[in-house]
C-alpha cells in the first residue's frame, strides 16, 4: 500500500522517470543520505552467503530501528528507507534455510510489514508467529498496538474455519502483559474481548490498575449486547474481590441482581464497619435481604446491621438533613402556588372551594410536606382554638377524594413507622368507607421502603383485603403492594391470588390486586403469580377489556419480569393467545418491562416500529410502546439523548395516540432531572390544542423537575395555572406538577438510579412506571376516582442526600466538593473526576448528574461513591498541620 505520509517525493510533479530519484537524494540531509546508504548496505550484506555477515547486518538493521524515534506525523526513518526492499527481503526470506537468523529476519520483516504490507494481509501478524519468542514491547507501543488488531481480525478467520489458536492465544498473552505494564488497560481488555478470553485478565492486573481496567469494564457493558455484558461485569466482580474492594463488588452484584455474589461479600469481608456500608447500599437500593450467621456471626452484630438494610433509621437521617438545610417549617399548598404573584383574573378562581381544588392541595401538601412529620393540613396541632382542623381538611374533600386525603397523611408522616401509625389510627375508627380505604393506604405509604421484623403493615392490612366494599379492598391491596414491593412476601401472595380468579370481584379489585402482586413480586419471574394475572386477563368480556382498568393487568404481569430480558418470553408466547383487544397492549408492555434499563437497541428499533403505524383509532397498544422506548433506553446517557431526538420525530410524524405518550417517555428519560431542551419541549405541549396531550406534558414537567425547586418550572407552572383557570381538569395536573416539582421541599428525587447512574433500583422504577401507565388515560384514572395512583411514586422518592456519618452511625460534619460528574474512563493518569465544584459540609444534596468527594484527608469512605449514608473512618495516617 503506498502511504501517505511517505512525504519526501510525493509533491513534486511528474518528471522525467530519473529525475525523482535525484530530487529525493538532494532533499534529504547529510546524515538521512548517510542512513539511507547504511540500510541499503545491510540489505545486501543479509542477503550475503557468510552467515556471519548476515548475523551482524541484521542485527545492525534491527538496532536502527529500535533506536530510531519518530514525530506524530511521520514514519521512522528506518522504516521508510527500507521500504523499497521489503519485497527483495521477503523474497530472501523464503529462500533462507530454517535457523535463528531466519527467525531474526522474521522479526524485522514482521516491524517492517507495518508500513509496507497491503490492507487486510496480516503480513505483521505472520512473520511475528514464525519469529523469534522475543519481547515485542521493545519495538514499541505502536507495533504492539497493530499486532493486536491483525490477531483480533485472524481470530475471527480461524473460528469461522474451526483452526487451532493455541500460537495466537501465546501472543495475545504477551500483549495483554504488555498493555498492563504500559497504562494502557483499556487496549488490553478491548483484545481480550475480541479473542474471548476475559478470564486472563484477573491473573494481569495488580494493585496500580486493578481500579482503572474495572472502571473500563463496567463503562462498557453498558454498551455490549447481552451476555457479554453480564461476562464483563463478573470479570469485573471477580478483580474487586481479588483485591478486597468489596463495595465495588457489591455493587457489580447489585447490577447483575445475582444474590449469590451479594452473599460472598459478605462472607469475603470480615470487618464489622465495611459491613455496615455494605447494608446502606442494599438499603438504598430498596432489596429484601436476610443476613444469616454465616455473613454475619455475632447476633448483636447482626441486628443492627439488619435495621439498616431495613431503612429503620432513614427517616431520621432525612430530618437531620432537613433541620441542617433549615426547611422544617411546614408549607401549605398556598405557599407552593404563589398565585399573589399572577395577575388578578387567576387568583380570583382559586379563592372556591371546590372539591376538585381542594383534591389538588391535598396531594400538593403531601408532596411538598413529605416526610416532615408535620403540615398544615392533616397534621396541625389540635388546639381548642383552631379546635381539631385536621379533621375539616379531611371533609372539605368528596367520596373518594377523603380516599387519597387520609393517605396524605402517610405521606407526610414517611418512613415515621411508630409515630406514623399512630396518627393514622383513628382514621380507622371512621364510618365512611372511603376514609378507612385512605387510612389503609396510608398505612402502606408510611411503610415504604421500610421492614420491620413484627409486620405491622400486613398484621394491619390483611384483614381488609376481603371486605365487601371495593374502595376499602383496593386500599388495603394497594397499602400491601406499597409496602412490600420487591419483598416477595409468600403471604401475601396466598392472600392476594384468590381475588384474582374471584368471579364476583369487581374489576378495579383485580386490577389493583395484580399490580400489587406485581409490585411484591417485580422482576422475581415468579410463575404462580404469573398463571393467576394470565387467568385473571383470560377471564375478562369483551366489554371489559375496553375498560383502561383492565391495561393495569398486562403491566403488572411486565413488572414481574422488570429488567430480567429473556425470561419474558414464555410468558409473551402466551399472551398471543388472548383477545385481540388486548393482544398488542400485552405484548408491549411485556417487552418494554422486561428490557428496561437495559439499553438494548433492538428492543428500541422493534419499539419505535410499532410507533410509526399509522393505525385506526381504536388500537391502544402504541402508549407502552412509547413508554417502553423510554423504559429501555434510560439506561446510559447516549442512549438516552438519541430517543429524545427519536421521540421528538415521533411528536411530528405519531398519531394522537401516540402524541399523547410522548411528554410521558420524555418525563421518565429526565425524571428529576431538568434539561432545557426537554423542558422547552414540554412547554411547548403543555399549550397543546389536544388536552390530553397537554395534561401529559404538564405532569411530565412536575416529573422532570421532582424535588428540584427548579425556579424555571415553578414560574411556567404559575402561568398554565393562570392560563388554565378555568378548565379545571388541566389546572388539577398544573396543581399535581407543581407539588411534585417542590417534592419534599427539594429534598427528595423520583429518579431510579442512583450511585453514580450504575444501579436501578428495580421497587422505584416499578413504580414509576405504574403511574405512568395510569397516566396514559388521564381522565379515566387520575382525574377520575382512581387518582391515588399518584401515590404510587412513593416507590421512587428517595433523599437526594449524601450524609457522612461515623463509626457510630452518628452524622458527622465534613467539607465535601460537589460538582458535576465527569466521565474519566479510560484517561491517563488521575484526571479529576468532578468540575465547577463548590465546597459544603455533609450533610449536602446532589442534584441530577453530581458527584461529591472528600475535601479532606482525615477520613477514609468506606463506600467508593459518595452517596446516601457513607460511612467514613479516620485516616490513622493523618497529621493535622501545625
Amino acid at each position: 500500500m503506498s502511504d501517505p505520509k511517505n512525504d519526501a517525493g510525493t509533491s513534486q510533479p511528474k518528471a522525467p522517470a530519473k529525475d525523482p530519484k535525484k530530487k529525493e537524494e538532494e532533499d534529504l540531509s547529510e546524515e538521512d543520505l548517510a542512513l539511507k546508504q547504511q540500510l541499503e548496505l545491510y540489505v545486501e550484506r543479509v542477503q550475503d552467503s557468510d552467515a556471519g555477515l548476515q548475523k551482524v547486518a541484521l542485527e545492525s538493521m534491527r538496532h536502527e530501528i529500535r533506536t530510531s524515534t519518530s514525530s506524530m506525523t511521520s514514519v521512522p526513518k528506518p522504516l521508510k528507507f527500507l521500504r523499497p526492499h521489503y519485497g527483495t527481503l521477503k523474497g530472501f526470506y523464503e529462500t533462507m534455510p530454517d535457523s535463528d537468523l531466519k527467525k531474526y529476519l522474521a522479526d524485522i520483516l514482521s516491524v517492517l510489514a507495518l508500513t509496507m504490507s497491503a490492507e487486510g494481509e496480516r503480513e505483521s501478524l505472520k512473520y511475528r508467529l514464525l519469529g523469534s519468542e522475543g519481547d515485542i514491547g521493545s519495538w514499541g507501543h505502536e507495533y504492539v498496538r497493530n499486532l493486536a488488531g491483525e490477531i483480533s481480525q485472524e481470530y475471527i478467520k480461524r473460528q469461522s474455519e474451526e483452526a487451532p489458536i493455541e500460537d495466537l492465544m501465546e501472543l495475545v498473552q504477551q500483549i495483554v502483559s504488555f498493555h498492563m505494564k504500559h497504562n494502557a488497560e483499556p487496549e488490553a481488555v478491548d483484545l481480550l474481548m475480541e479473542v474471548e478470553d476475559l478470564d486472563l485478565l484477573v491473573e494481569h492486573v495488580d494493585k496500580t490498575n486493578f481500579k482503572r481496567t474495572c472502571l473500563y469494564l463496567t463503562s462498557a457493558a453498558r454498551y455490549l449486547p447481552g451476555p457479554d455484558d453480564m461476562l464483563v461485569l463478573d470479570i469485573a466482580y471477580t478483580i474487586y474481590l481479588k483485591f478486597e474492594e468489596f463495595a465495588s463488588a457489591l455493587q457489580i452484584a447489585l447490577s447483575l441482581d445475582n444474590m449469590q455474589h451479594v452473599r460472598q461479600v459478605f462472607t469475603s469481608c470480615d470487618n464489622q464497619l465495611k459491613k455496615m456500608q455494605f447494608c446502606y447500599i442494599l438499603a438504598r437500593h430498596g432489596i429484601t435481604f436476610e443476613l444469616d450467621d454465616e455473613m454475619v456471626a455475632d447476633d448483636d452484630d447482626r441486628e443492627a446491621l439488619q435495621d439498616i438494610i431495613n431503612n429503620t433509621k432513614l427517616s431520621e437521617s432525612y430530618l437531620t438533613l432537613a433541620r441542617d438545610i433549615e426547611v422544617m417549617e411546614p408549607k401549605s399548598p398556598e405557599d407552593i402556588y404563589k398565585a399573589h404573584l399572577l395577575d388578578g383574573r387567576a387568583s380570583a378562581g382559586a379563592s372556591v372551594d371546590s372539591a376538585r381544588q381542594n383534591l389538588a392541595a391535598t396531594f400538593v401538601n403531601a408532596f411538598v410536606n413529605a416526610g416532615f412529620g408535620q403540615d398544615k393540613l392533616m397534621t396541625a396541632p389540635a388546639d381548642s382554638s383552631i379546635g381539631g382542623s385536621t379533621g375539616n381538611w379531611l371533609f372539605k374533600n368528596k367520596e373518594h377524594g377523603k380516599t387519597s386525603a387520609a393517605a396524605s397523611l402517610g405521606m407526610i408522616l414517611l418512613w415515621d413507622v411508630d409515630s406514623g401509625l399512630a396518627q393514622i389510627d383513628k382514621y380507622f375508627h371512621s364510618n365512611d368507607n372511603h376514609v378507612i380505604a385512605g387510612a389503609l393506604l396510608g398505612v402502606g405509604i408510611v411503610n415504604c421502603g421500610i421492614k420491620n421484623d413484627c409486620d405491622p403493615a400486613l398484621a394491619l392490612l390483611s384483614e381488609y383485603i376481603s371486605k365487601e366494599d371495593s374502595s376499602v379492598r383496593i386500599g388495603a391491596i394497594m397499602g400491601l403492594g406499597i409496602a412490600y414491593a420487591g419483598a416477595q412476601n409468600e403471604q401475601i401472595r396466598s392472600s392476594l391470588t384468590p381475588i384474582l380468579n374471584d368471579a364476583k370481584a369487581p374489576l378495579d379489585v383485580i386490577a389493583f390486586t395484580a399490580i400489587s402482586l406485581g409490585l411484591i413480586y417485580v422482576g422475581s419471574c415468579n410463575e404462580e403469580v404469573a398463571q393467576a394475572i394470565i387467568f385473571a386477563l383470560m377471564d375478562r368480556s369483551e366489554s371489559e377489556l375496553g375498560e383502561p382498568l383492565t391495561r393495569l393487568l398486562p403491566l403488572a404481569l411486565g413488572l414481574l419480569y422488570l429488567g430480567k430480558q429473556e425470561s419474558v418470553e414464555a410468558t409473551a408466547e402466551v399472551s398471543k393467545t388472548f383477545n385481540e383487544k388486548i393482544r398488542k397492549y400485552c405484548d408491549m408492555t411485556l417487552l418494554s418491562c422486561a428490557y428496561a434499563g437495559t439499553g438494548n437497541v433492538l428492543k428500541v428499533q422493534n419499539l419505535l416500529g410499532h410507533c410509526a403505524q399509522h393505525l385506526e383509532k381504536g388500537e391502544t397498544h402504541q402508549g407502552p410502546a412509547v413508554l417502553g422506548i423510554a423504559m429501555v433506553a434510560m439506561a446510559e446517557e447516549l442512549g438516552l439523548e438519541m430517543s429524545i431526538r427519536s421521540l421528538e420525530h415521533l411528536l411530528q410524524y405519531g398519531e394522537q395516540n401516540i402524541r399523547r405518550a410522548v411528554p410521558l417517555a420524555l418525563g421518565l428519560l429526565c425524571i428529576s432531572n431538568p434539561k432545557v431542551n426537554v423542558m422547552d419541549t414540554l412547554s411547548r405541549l403543555s399549550h397543546d390544542s389536544d388536552s390530553e396531550v397537554a395534561m401529559a406534558a404538564i405532569i411530565s414537567l412536575g416529573l422532570i423537575g421532582a424535588g428540584t425547586n427548579n425556579a424555571r418550572i415553578a414560574g411556567m407552572l404559575r402561568n398554565l395555572s393562570s392560563y388554565y383557570y378555568k378548565d379545571a381538569s388541566l389546572l388539577f395536573c398544573v396543581r399535581i406538577a407543581q407539588g411534585l416539582v417542590h417534592l419534599g421541599k427539594g429534598l427528595l428525587t423520583l429518579n431510579p438510579y442512583h450511585s453514580d447512574r450504575f444501579l436501578l433500583s428495580p421497587t422505584a422504577l416499578a413504580g414509576l412506571v405504574t403511574m405512568l401507565h395510569a397516566c396514559l388515560d388521564m381522565k379515566a384514572m387520575v382525574l377520575g376516582k382512581y387518582h391515588y395512583v399518584l401515590y404510587f411514586i412513593v416507590l421512587a422518592m428517595q433523599p437526594r442526600m449524601m450524609m457522612a456519618v461515623d463509626e457510630n452511625l452518628k452524622p458527622l460534619s465534613v467539607p465535601v466538593r460537589v460538582g458535576q460528574a465527569v466521565d474519566v474512563v479510560g484517561q491517563a493518569g488521575r484526571p479529576k473526576t468532578i468540575t465547577g465544584f463548590q465546597t459544603h459540609s455533609t450533610p449536602v444534596l446532589l442534584a441530577a448528574g453530581d458527584r461529591a468527594e472528600l475535601a479532606t484527608e482525615k477520613y477514609i469512605p468506606l463506600s467508593p461513591i459518595l452517596e446516601g449514608h457513607v460511612i467514613l473512618k479516620e485516616n490513622p495516617e493523618y497529621r493535622e498541620d501545625s
